[in-house]
């Protein structure tokens, strides 16, 4: 009887423990899906590309040759739409048309400010204060 008792008992247990390891193991994984990981206080890199769903880059941001900034953003179909860079002589800001033609160009440099308007068939009209 003893030993009847003896290998009950130990079934249990091993179940118990059995039962435990089942347990902790499917809450540890869940936890792990469900925590959000803390974002880096700061991010650095030299370049920086935002992609699609394919893989396609449509946003750079990155150093450009002179040592300033540059943001360039594409559309859907990859054409460069927009860009915008600071030097160390100042900054400017291009929008390009449909035909990625430079259409709005505004600067900020050592020369002064302008804008610069163009669209294709008319006169490139400069604006400045």
């Amino acid at each position: 009887m003893k030993d009847r008792t003896t290998h009950i008992l130990l079934a249990a247990i091993a179940l118990l423990l059995l039962a435990h390891l089942v347990r902790s193991a499917a809450t540890s994984s869940s936890a792990q899906g469900q925590q959000v990981e803390k974002a880096p206080a700061v991010l650095r890199a030299q370049a920086i590309e935002l992609v699609d769903k394919k893989g396609q880059v449509v946003g750079q941001l990155h150093v450009g040759e002179d040592g300033g900034g540059n943001l360039r953003l594409r559309s859907g179909d990859g054409m460069v739409r927009v860009k915008l860079a600071g030097t160390a002589d100042g900054a400017g800001l291009l929008l390009f048309d449909k035909e990625a033609e430079p259409a709005v160009w505004l600067a900020a440099n050592k020369s002064g400010t302008s804008a610069t308007l163009a669209e294709k068939g008319k006169e490139k009209r400069v604006l400045k204060p």
